[in-house]
């Protein structure tokens, strides 16, 4: 299926959006957000896959009083036997789904389900034809259909059950001695009644992975600054509201460093606007190559600020990123013809480091940083400045 996401040249590149670019008829993706997906669907599936069982459950049992009533000779009880352990067989799958501690079973286990069911019908139509040919069959095709649409399974997944419900029909029907051409045109209609839900299938997951990478895309659109794919400022005070409380329990500091691009706005003002954007796309590949730790995290708060949030740091790890932040901005050697500071495009940095004590405000990390930066500039930019006190 051709994708139609013109939106896509807009936005920066990243896994989910690569993803969408290139398409998935195959409906497979790259091996780490295919990974994703999957826990992605065993999470989102949970509940459907549970409320499916009982239903199969219910109607099963109806069934059941169906073949008494059609069939009355000593076969009935052969076909009730079947029933009742198809019927055992999702009493005890039932039992395990209802415990959320084996989620990692709800997909084979629900696999299970439908394959016995697709067996045990087979082997009832098949008992049943011996004695009465017109016993109906359709019935089969409600357990592939199941399969394809109820039971939250993907394609590669809903294919197992109809397969082998059909290869136990083709045997049960040719134990009994069916007729050729009835046997044939029995299979003909589950096979094209197959193929209907094959195709509904690979709709409904392609459907389902082209939703789950565009709702994943603008969670991180929604997080992130588009220009150069930092995180923004939504997204830092969420994460440094969460690691203040995290470094309080495991009683580590927290280090902020503050970014200001010197001179920009003269910058914007000799080069252009689009030069503009390039010095910021770069100075944010320098901040990201900082916070790289999982807990870190580098932030383009506004304009040609920029700030690295880094967990379980010491002042002096902090200082020494900020100076190679600066370091290795001025080693680009961007040319800067209007600062009043150097030849090139320089970076004022300002650090606050911290341990985050129980009723100690969240804000004053920022505080402290920002007045270090505040040094930082009125002592000529270009340069470090440290306010870090115990909290």
């Amino acid at each position: 299926m051709a994708q139609h996401h013109e939106w896509l040249g807009d936005v920066g590149s990243n896994s989910y959006a690569d993803q969408l670019a290139v398409g998935f008829r195959r409906l497979r993706f790259t091996p780490l957000l295919e990974q994703e997906y999957l826990d992605f669907v065993r999470n989102d599936r949970f509940e459907l896959q549970r409320t499916a069982l009982p239903g199969a459950i219910v109607l099963w049992l109806g069934f059941t009083a169906v073949d008494q009533l059609l069939i009355e000779s000593v076969e009935r009880w052969w076909m009730l036997a079947v029933r009742l352990s198809v019927l055992a067989f999702l009493l005890v799958c039932g039992f395990l789904l209802i415990q959320r501690r084996y989620t990692q079973l709800l997909n084979p286990l629900t696999i299970a389900c439908i394959s016995v069911l697709g067996v045990g019908a087979a082997a009832v139509v098949g008992i049943a034809h011996g004695v009465d040919p017109s016993y109906p069959y359709e019935g089969l095709l409600l357990v592939c259909m199941a399969g394809y649409f109820l039971a939250g399974l993907r394609l590669s997944e809903a294919l197992i059950s109809p397969a082998l419900m059909l290869s136990s029909y083709l045997l049960f029907e040719l134990l009994v001695g069916i007729p050729t051409a009835r046997l044939f045109n029995n299979l003909m209609f589950l096979l094209f009644g197959n193929l209907i839900g094959i195709v509904g299938c690979y709709l409904l997951e392609y459907k389902s992975r082209e939703h789950f990478l565009i709702s994943r895309l603008m969670r991180v659109l929604a997080d992130h600054d588009s220009l150069t794919n930092l995180h923004n400022r939504r997204s830092f005070n969420r994460q440094l509201e969460r690691l203040w409380r995290l470094a309080q329990r495991d009683e580590v500091s927290l280090a902020l460093l503050i970014c200001d691009i010197d001179h920009f706005k003269a910058y914007n003002d000799h080069y252009g606007h689009q030069a503009g954007d390039y010095v910021l796309q770069r100075v944010g590949q320098l901040l990201a190559q900082a916070g790289r730790r999982p807990l870190d995290m580098a932030v383009r708060l506004g304009g040609e600020e920029f700030a690295v949030l880094l967990y379980d740091i010491s002042l002096d790890e902090a200082q020494q990123r900020a100076e190679s932040l600066c370091a290795a901005l001025e080693h680009l050697q961007i040319a800067h013809e209007a600062s009043t500071t150097a030849a090139v495009v320089t970076l004022s940095v300002g650090v606050a480091c911290l341990q985050p004590q129980p009723g100690g405000a969240l804000t004053q990390l920022y505080e402290r940083a920002d007045r270090a930066l505040y040094v930082a500039k009125g002592a000529g930019r270009n340069q470090v400045a440290l306010a870090c006190t115990a909290a």
